[in-house]
């Protein structure tokens, strides 16, 4: 793995897949390249073994057809073998040139143990008297004694034997090596399926916590991982309902003793305490209210459809401005003109609407920009013209009951719970926000959705 890791990455895949098949395919080019070194080894020895056999029956039989033959047509028979480019025979005194090497005592034995596969009568069998010469000059000789006295003297060429010659050697290793590509490649992707298939149920189970179930099926460890990733969402959709139904009871059980102590505040004499008392009550009661709406906002129980982004952000403008109509010229729409995205329109509206409304509270404007589709997501950006705040608290405006204004008045400072209503929302789509200065002043809120 050390070495696989400090390889370039357009050689080493990210995926699984690529991985597997990369290491699959190298193994077999391995495999193949010593099947074949091997292969064409043994063929170089098969055919040095029948040139071998070749020249020797060759040999043999001229022998025994010249002894048969008187001296004219034995000058005939040598006259007929010679035709051949790759044979010579002659009849001489004497055997052939000692400056030929000598064959070695082991190719002696492999011509004469050929010769003697001929069916030939003991008496034309060639004797003791034959002279071998080595093959290792390309071409093999032979010097084998007449009856006369005479030496038949033969020379046949041995041409070196290619390892890799073939004619349908490139056919055969291309058929083979596609075949082998094919089937590695169909095998990895029903290997590595499961794992596509788990990670796009995560996915789902992201964006919707009431996805349907993978199928348990398949292979042992397919079926215990999938087991395992249902029983993971059973356990996530009963928490999410749990919590929904705490915070439903703790608001109810709330809202009484709220509304009980608001009738007592109306008996006390003090004004300015009745006063304050009622302001607190009120806070209290909006602070529960938005505790309840976080997990009201963020349920699942909206199903998925698809949803005109460009439409849907248009309406939360036009709400926006006859809600606060001395906001109407502070808000403004530019980009895509039409733009579908899976999401829950209602939950998607709420987190698109706090963003706005949180623009215009805090940087007097909201200009809202759809960018379009950038790899497989949506972009989607609302920026004001407001101071700006420091990037270190940037991230930590999401969290709950954090602002940045310090007031006790709910109108100027809030809850702090849009930010964060509208980020759960958005994680619940599989999607995000971030907040950045801009550089001509002001915040932007960056919006991601997955197409």
């Amino acid at each position: 793995m050390i070495v696989a890791a400090r390889l370039p990455r357009w050689i080493w895949p990210h995926s699984l897949a690529g991985r597997t098949a990369l290491v699959l395919l190298v193994s077999l080019v391995l495999v193949q390249v010593l099947g074949l070194t091997i292969h064409a080894l043994d063929r170089v020895d098969l055919i040095e073994h029948a040139q071998v056999r070749v020249a020797a029956v060759r040999a043999a039989s001229l022998y025994r057809s010249v002894l048969q033959a008187d001296r004219a047509q034995q000058l005939a028979l040598v006259k007929e073998f010679s035709v051949r480019d790759d044979s010579d025979a002659t009849i001489d005194s004497a055997p052939p040139s000692p400056d030929l090497p000598l064959a070695n005592d082991d190719e002696v034995r492999r011509y004469r143990k050929h010769m003697a596969l001929l069916p030939l009568a003991p008496e034309l069998r060639p004797g003791q008297d034959v002279w071998f010469g080595s093959p290792d000059i390309g071409h093999v000789t032979a010097g084998l004694q007449l009856a006369d006295g005479r030496w038949l003297n033969i020379s046949m060429l041995t041409p070196a034997p290619s390892p890799w010659f073939s004619n349908h050697f490139l056919i055969a290793f291309a058929i083979m090596s596609v075949t082998a590509v094919l089937l590695t490649l169909w095998a990895v992707r029903r290997m590595v399926e499961p794992v596509v298939t788990l990670a796009a149920a995560a996915e789902r189970l992201g964006r919707d916590v009431n996805a349907p179930p993978l199928p348990e099926g398949g292979p042992a460890e397919v079926s215990t991982a999938a087991i395992a990733f249902n029983t993971m969402a059973e356990r996530i959709r009963r928490l999410l309902s749990d919590r929904n139904l705490m915070l439903a009871a703790i608001s109810h059980d709330l809202r009484t003793p709220i509304t009980r102590l608001k009738l007592r505040a109306e008996f006390m004499e003090d004004s300015e305490q009745h006063r304050k008392m009622l302001a607190d009550l009120d806070e209290l009661e909006a602070m529960v209210a938005a505790s309840l709406a976080v997990g009201r906002d963020t349920a699942a129980d909206e199903p998925l459809s698809p949803v005109d982004l460009v439409a849907l952000v248009r309406t939360v403008l036009d709400e926006t401005a006859d809600a606060q109509p001395d906001t109407a010229e502070q808000l403004a729409y530019s980009g895509a003109t039409s733009l579908t995205v899976l999401a829950r329109p209602f939950a998607l509206k709420r987190a698109l609407t706090n963003l706005v409304i949180n623009a215009v509270k805090y940087g007097g404007s909201a200009l809202v920009t759809v960018h379009g589709i950038a790899g497989r997501q949506v972009r989607l950006t609302i920026e004001d013209s407001g101071p700006g705040i420091p990037p270190e608290e940037c991230d930590r405006l999401f969290q709950p009951f954090q602002r940045l204004e310090t007031s006790r008045n709910r109108e100027t400072g809030g809850v702090g719970l849009g930010l964060t209503i509208a980020r759960n929302i958005l994680r619940a789509h599989g999607g995000e926000v971030t907040l950045t200065n801009r550089a001509t002043g002001g915040i932007q809120a960056l919006v991601t959705l997955p197409v």
